[in-house]
């Protein structure tokens, strides 16, 4: 199998099915540990999340039986930031720690729910991709400065394009995001002359210009008036 991102060496990226991967182990086994009353489940959880995020992914388990197991098997999925799914670990290793020190210290019932909330948001990442701690990632770029807003035109100059040939798309993208690529191929594809912007490198443009979400895409004039809303 060819990979296009090595998933030891290329740690700002991962297949999007490793996380759900992940998130449906932990799932399963914080479920199991307030099931059964094995709340030590819960701390070797933790212990191996904390691992993971401190040593890599050799040393956490799932990403390992993921990467070197399935992942051979059935092909390379999506590849998506990073970052979002670690933030979200790093809360699943808080939570399942401090349900461990509740049992510890006698407050079962507050291990109980710790553990239940644990298991019902990895659950629930793992069946349907919907993660609650990755969103809450993405929704603090709100509090890094950036405000969403509709754009009405472009400052081309300002972006170093020129749309002297015409209309020409304007797309706002980060170099981890895949849809973004596959939006540039398929306006590409299309015929259409497309500017690309990224947010990484220019983040005052993202500012400036309401850029929240990426891929963001507008058609514009030669004078930068937005004339379609593509993404």
């Amino acid at each position: 199998m060819i990979r296009k991102a090595d998933p030891y060496r290329d740690t700002d990226v991962i297949d999007a099915r490793a996380p759900r991967t992940n998130q449906a182990i932990v799932g399963t086994l914080s479920l199991l540990a307030v099931v059964t009353g094995w709340w030590p489940i819960l701390g070797l959880l933790a212990g191996q999340l904390a691992i993971g995020l401190a040593f890599g992914r050799r040393y956490c388990i799932p990403c390992v039986l993921y990467f070197e197991v399935i992942q051979p098997r059935i092909g390379e999925g999506p590849i998506e930031d990073s970052r979002p799914p670690r933030f979200a670990n790093v809360v699943g290793a808080v939570f399942l720690g401090a349900a461990t020190i509740a049992y510890l210290v006698g407050l079962s019932v507050v291990g109980i729910g710790l553990g239940l909330i644990v298991a019902a948001l990895a659950l629930l990442a793992a069946t349907t991709g919907l993660c609650v701690g990755c969103e809450i990632y993405r929704f603090a770029a709100r509090f890094r400065g950036v405000r969403a807003r509709h754009i009405d035109s472009v400052d081309l100059a300002e972006l170093g394009a020129s749309a002297a040939a015409g209309e020409i798309v304007v797309e706002f993208t980060h170099p981890l995001c895949t849809d973004c690529r596959s939006l540039e191929a398929e306006l590409r594809a299309s015929g259409r002359t497309v500017f690309t912007v990224d947010v990484s490198r220019r983040p005052e443009l993202a500012r400036k210009y309401g850029v929240v979400l990426v891929p963001t895409a507008v058609a514009v004039t030669a004078s930068g008036a937005v004339v379609e809303r593509l993404a």
